[in-house]
């Protein structure tokens, strides 16, 4: 259900005496006409903006924040509501409104532009996001509220139907930058614990085979400039204008539209694989490791 693509793992294991209980708990809605009754996100139509659709064979290279017809969708980062902050939108439907700079899938939406052009994809095509919510609950934690924690993922990636269903009833075209979902992973260090003894199959979390059953998060980055800009030590204006020079000027509005923060960059993401039950991941009385693995494909 992922269209995401990843060059970065990271493994995390979570360690307790007692037996883990990896049973999914039940999601509100899997279907993107449909929204939980508990998040704001069914609130009556006139609360979300009317989309304007781009036509496909409208070009338009760059945009300016006081030119005629833009009109971003406003986003609160760090709002703890994810309704309140409102969703990332940085599809090519909406041209005009678009709170994002750059495009989803990092490098490779290269190659839907090839299959556009190889009349391959229709350029309207909109995902059906029906079962892309995810399989376990992450989150929210305290740390999603907070810009200074919360500068290189969007931290509600995975619940685009969930919270914002009732944009989707309306014709936004809006893409998680997550997916979780359930995997195997097959390690060649847990076999060799397997036949040294180091490690026992549990058939629930490791099998006799040397399978693991794990949760897995694959991540799309989503920078919040001015968060980045910071941590490197440096102005937004300078990080902008360096990202511009640096790429070949692919991105002027990261010259021209300092109001819009949020930038989806062209690289690899990252997949986040999850031994344990993850709502455990915050509890600090639970031996956690992480491993992270950099892997180039």
């Amino acid at each position: 259900s992922s269209v995401l693509y990843h060059c970065v793992r990271v493994y995390i294991f979570l360690f307790r005496s007692t037996t883990l209980n990896m049973s999914p708990k039940p999601i509100d809605s899997l279907s993107p006409l449909g929204t939980s009754n508990d998040n704001g996100s069914n609130k009556k139509d006139d609360t979300v903006p009317v989309p304007e659709i781009t036509k496909p064979d409208f070009v338009n290279l760059t945009s300016h924040s006081d030119a005629f017809g833009v009109d971003p969708v406003p986003i609160s980062w760090g709002h703890p509501d994810p309704v309140v902050r409102g969703p990332v939108i940085c599809t090519v439907r909406h041209s005009s409104q678009r709170n994002a700079i750059g495009a989803h899938s990092g490098s490779y939406c290269i190659y839907t532009g090839l299959a556009v052009a190889a009349g391959k994809l229709n350029p309207d095509y909109v995902p059906n996001l029906k079962l892309t919510s995810p399989v376990v609950n992450i989150g929210p934690y305290k740390s999603w509220a907070d810009p200074k924690k919360m500068a290189a993922m969007d931290p509600f990636g995975h619940l685009t139907v969930e919270y914002f269903g009732n944009w989707l009833d309306k014709g936004w075209d809006i893409r998680p930058t997550i997916a979780v979902t359930k995997a195997h992973i097959d390690l060649p260090e847990c076999r060799e614990a397997l036949s040294t003894g180091r490690l026992k199959a549990d058939g629930k979390i490791l099998m006799p085979t040397g399978q693991s059953v794990v949760s897995k998060a694959a991540i799309e980055p989503v920078w919040y400039l001015p968060e980045i800009s910071r941590r490197f030590g440096c102005t937004e204006s300078n990080l902008r204008q360096s990202i511009f020079r640096m790429t070949n000027g692919m991105y002027p509005e990261l010259i021209t539209r300092p109001d819009i923060k949020i930038f989806l960059p062209p690289i690899g993401g990252l997949t986040i694989y999850i031994w344990g039950d993850p709502d455990t991941i915050p509890d600090e009385d639970i031996e956690l490791t992480v491993r992270v693995h950099d892997e180039c494909n």
